[in-house]
């Protein structure tokens, strides 16, 4: 299977990326010549983690017949100084929502997004070092 893309420039540094059919801007700071009218390319590599590995976990636990009522996910990225600015590593933090949720269900399922399932974090985890922790809140 392969993936392709079309990105297209807007002006000064804006460029909109079309992904079967939906649109994604990418944008500068106006510190940096740009609008500051969408993210930069590099915070979207957090998103997309956040988003392949949160998806793979939602839908662990769903088969795994755990209810949780809400899961957010924050991914932390520390950029190097020198160029070319990258990240040298991300942080991954699950916030789960939910009544008497079961920690070690939760952890199987996060361990199995990170070890089997989320294509992004397996090319990210042989780059850099990304690591993770839970919270639980109870509602």
């Amino acid at each position: 299977m392969k993936h392709t893309i079309r990105t297209e420039w807007k002006g000064k540094m804006a460029f909109e990326a079309d992904i079967n059919g939906h649109k994604v801007l990418m944008d500068a700071p106006e510190a940096n010549g740009g609008d500051n009218s969408g993210p930069g390319p590099k915070t979207l590599q957090l998103v997309a983690l956040s988003g392949c590995t949160g998806m793979d976990v939602v839908s662990i636990l769903k088969k795994m017949r755990v209810e949780i009522e809400k899961c957010n996910i924050e991914v932390q990225g520390e950029i190097t100084e020198e160029y070319p600015k990258q990240y040298s590593s991300m942080h991954v933090i699950y916030e789960f929502t939910g009544k008497n949720l079961a920690l070690d269900k939760l952890e199987k399922a996060v361990r199995m997004s990170e070890e089997t399932y989320c294509g992004v974090s397996a090319l990210y985890r042989k780059a850099i070092e990304v690591t993770s922790e839970i919270k639980i809140f109870e509602s």
